[in-house]
């Protein structure tokens, strides 16, 4: 069976790209679909120069991978990629993204979720975004919203991106990153109305670990339907 593939994107940096793409994989897991999750471009490591945010994908993923599989580039300084890769001298190069997707399409798994770093209009180069190399890949999106004061523009702004670049887009999540939002309900029945693909789910700030498990078998049965 063909690997399905999925590109995760958001409305901004700390949107909670991770912390979804890793509940993604967890109802996954729980579904019995062997899944993968990688990060293709991070920014920021420890002393051994790993990523946090490619390290809980690795973990959370349904087959054993060498990191450098996982996170094929990573910078040391959290700042822009772009900035990162001027200051570092080792420019972004997307033959190794490539490459790097070519891999991972011939892994043992029936989904691959790729998650982005920022938001969508990530800048690789002076003339290239990360969301030109999504779209020439032709990848199918899903969107993650951090709620948030602000939210609704970051969000339309973005889906309007997706859009035009001629991506899929195969739904959003509402993720609660503000606990103490006003009219959260209201922004997100607002953004049901105004974004013309399903909402995967809303999940809550910190929620308990049995809705957590129900929402990531939510979101992941969900994904699958729109995949198929």
């Amino acid at each position: 069976m063909a690997i399905k593939t999925c590109f995760v994107a958001a409305t901004d940096t700390d949107a909670g790209k991770t912390y979804i793409s890793s509940m993604l994989l967890q109802g996954f897991s729980a579904l019995d679909i062997p899944a993968m999750g990688v990060k293709p471009i991070a920014a920021g490591a420890d002393a051994e120069g790993f990523n946090g945010d490619a390290l809980l994908l690795q973990r959370c993923s349904g087959i054993a991978l060498p990191y450098e599989m996982v996170n094929p580039i990573c910078y040391q300084a959290p700042v822009a990629p772009h900035l990162a890769a001027v200051n570092e001298q080792q420019p972004i190069d997307e033959t190794r993204l490539n490459q790097a997707l070519a891999a991972w399409q011939q892994l043992p798994v029936r989904q691959l979720l790729i998650e982005g770093a920022g938001g969508w209009l990530l800048p690789l180069n002076a003339h290239r975004y990360l969301a030109d190399w999504v779209a020439e890949q032709q990848l199918p999106v899903v969107l993650v919203v951090g709620m948030k004061l602000g939210c609704l523009n970051h969000a339309m702004l973005t889906v309007r991106e997706i859009e035009r670049s001629g991506c899929q887009l195969l739904g959003w999540v509402a993720n609660c990153i503000d606990p103490d939002m006003a009219l959260l309900e209201q922004n997100i029945a607002d953004l049901q109305q105004r974004i013309n693909a399903p909402c995967l789910a809303v999940v809550p700030h910190a929620p308990a670990k049995a809705q957590h498990q129900q929402l990531a078998q939510q979101m992941a049965a969900l994904l699958l339907q729109k995949l198929s």
